[in-house]
C-alpha cells in the first residue's frame, strides 16, 4: 500500500496497520484505563476488566460479520447528516479504526477474502456510499486497507459533528489515536466504553448514534450490554442504539433479545447475516446488529439487500439471514 495522510486518509507507516507480528506491551498492575504500556507480554493477550483477553479484530477484519454491521452503520450515518442539526457519534468498543488487509494478522485467517472480497460496487449499487468509504482510504480498484467503525464514522462527520471512541487495548488504542486525523471533534479515549457511554448520556446535541460491539469474550457481555442500553436509554431515549453480535452460541443471544424485550423499548429492529446454520461446535456462523430507534428507510433496504448478501456470502443453497420487527413504535 501507499501512504495516505491527507484529507481523512489513514497513514499507512512501515509497520503494517493492527499487524500483531510483533511484540506488544501490556499493562500488569496500572489502573487500567491508562493504557500505560510498563510490561512486555509475549503474548497477544491483555488484561481487560480483570480478565485476560486476547481477541484482535485485525485478525477478522472486513469479514462477513463486519460487511453486515458496516452496511447498517453506513445507513444510520447517512441518514444522520441530512439535518444539519449536528449529532455525536459513540463507539464504545472501537478497536484500531483501521486495518490493513496485507497484514500478517489479515492474512493468517484471511477471513476478509470471503466477506468484502467477494462484494462489488457493480453487482451491490445500493451499497455506493459503503463502498465510496472503502475507495476513499485505497488506490483506485484496489483493497488493501478496511475500516473500522470509528474511520467510517470519521468520512461521515462534518464539522458540527462530534465522536467519542472508546478502546482499552493498549496497542489498538495507540492505533486508533493515529487513525483518527480530526482530534478536535473526534475524542479518543482508553477507557471503559460502558461507563464512558453512561457519562456522555444525554449528548448535549440530543442527536446521536451509538455503538455498541464488544468482542464478547467476557461472557458477562452479554448482560453488560443490554444493562448498559437500556441505562443509556433512559437518559437519551430519541437516540440510535445499534448492538452488534456474533452468533457463537444461539441460547446467549435468544437471552439478550428477551432482556432487551423485558425493558419496554420500543421500535427496535433486528438485521442477522449467516454463512452456515447455527452449531454446537466451535465458531462463529452468524453476526447481527440489532437498532433500536432505526432510520425509517433502514428495514425495506435490510429487507432486499440481506437476501441479495446471504447468497454472495453463504457456501451453499441455504440462505441465512434475519430482517424482523423485535418491538413496534
Amino acid at each position: 500500500m501507499g501512504n495516505y495522510s491527507a484529507n481523512g486518509r489513514a497513514d499507512i507507516w512501515n509497520n503494517p496497520v493492527g499487524d500483531n507480528s510483533r511484540e506488544f506491551y501490556g499493562f500488569v498492575g496500572q489502573e487500567l484505563n491508562q493504557c500505560r504500556m510498563v510490561v512486555p507480554l509475549y503474548s497477544l493477550s491483555i488484561f481487560r476488566d480483570q480478565t485476560l483477553l486476547s481477541y484482535r479484530h485485525s485478525f477478522h477484519a472486513g469479514n462477513f460479520a463486519d460487511v453486515v454491521k458496516h452496511v447498517v452503520l453506513v445507513e444510520m450515518l447517512d441518514h444522520l447528516t441530512q439535518k444539519e442539526k449536528p449529532f455525536e457519534y459513540i463507539d464504545t468498543h472501537s478497536g484500531a479504526g483501521l486495518y490493513n488487509l496485507q497484514s500478517n494478522d489479515a492474512l493468517r485467517l484471511q477471513e476478509h477474502a470471503n466477506g468484502i472480497g467477494q462484494l462489488n460496487v457493480n453487482d451491490f449499487p445500493e451499497l455506493e456510499r459503503y463502498f465510496e468509504v472503502i475507495q476513499s482510504l485505497n488506490p483506485p480498484n484496489a483493497l488493501g486497507v478496511y475500516p473500522g467503525s470509528p474511520a467510517i464514522a470519521q468520512y461521515f462527520l462534518r464539522p458540527q459533528d462530534r465522536a467519542w471512541l472508546f478502546e482499552l487495548h493498549p496497542q489498538d488504542y495507540e492505533l486508533l489515536r493515529k487513525h483518527m486525523v480530526n482530534r478536535k471533534r473526534i475524542k479518543v479515549r482508553c477507557e471503559n466504553g460502558f461507563e464512558g457511554l453512561n457519562a456522555l448520556l444525554p449528548p448535549s446535541s440530543r442527536r446521536g448514534l451509538v455503538l455498541v460491539d464488544p468482542s464478547y469474550e467476557i461472557k458477562s457481555d452479554y448482560d453488560r450490554v443490554i444493562e448498559h442500553v437500556v441505562g443509556g436509554y433512559k437518559k437519551f431515549s430519541s437516540g440510535i442504539y445499534a448492538i452488534w453480535y456474533p452468533v457463537v452460541d444461539r441460547h446467549k443471544i435468544d437471552a439478550m433479545e428477551t432482556k432487551l424485550l423485558k425493558s419496554d423499548i420500543k421500535n427496535i429492529q433486528r438485521f442477522e447475516l449467516g454463512i452456515a446454520e447455527d452449531s454446537a461446535e466451535r465458531g462463529m456462523t452468524a453476526s447481527g446488529i440489532i437498532v433500536i430507534n432505526p432510520p425509517w428507510t433502514l428495514f425495506d433496504k435490510m429487507s432486499d439487500l440481506l437476501p441479495k448478501l446471504a447468497r454472495q456470502l453463504t457456501k451453499g443453497d441455504e440462505l441465512y439471514f434475519k430482517c424482523d420487527v423485535l418491538s413496534a413504535e
